[in-house]
């Protein structure tokens, strides 16, 4: 497993293992990640989901004789508020080319079919 980048850190996040073998991160509930009373920050959830797409990534290129991923752009959908609770992303990859990955990111709290905000990213591969 990669070393995740300080902000994991600081958002607390957890690498647990999913149903089917793959890296789910948890992100706990904390002051830290509070936005509006009782609700999560959105740059949070977002950083979440970034961090599941990376994990992902990283992992699939380990695979395929690793690499440095750099991100090309974000899309970020909140679909609903993230309550004070337990929030877990999941990063599946799309497409990964020999220059070009895509991944989607989804973020959920009680039920992963109920996603709270969902993200396409794509990154450039700088291969080893």
């Amino acid at each position: 497993m990669m070393r995740m980048p300080p902000y994991a850190d600081l958002l607390g996040l957890v690498v647990e293992t999913g149903a089917d073998g793959t890296p789910v991160l948890m992100m706990p509930f904390a002051t830290e990640v509070l936005g509006r009373p009782g609700f999560l920050h959105g740059g949070a959830i977002s950083g979440l989901m970034e961090m599941a797409a990376i994990v992902a990534l990283h992992d699939a290129l380990a695979e395929d004789g690793g690499g440095e991923i750099k991100p090309i752009n974000v899309t970020v959908d909140f679909m609903r508020g993230g309550r004070d609770k337990e929030t877990r992303a999941k990063g599946v990859i799309t497409r990964l080319g020999t220059r070009v990955a895509n991944v989607e990111a989804t973020a959920w709290q009680d039920d992963p079919a109920k996603p709270i905000a969902a993200a396409r990213m794509n990154y450039l591969i700088v291969r080893s």
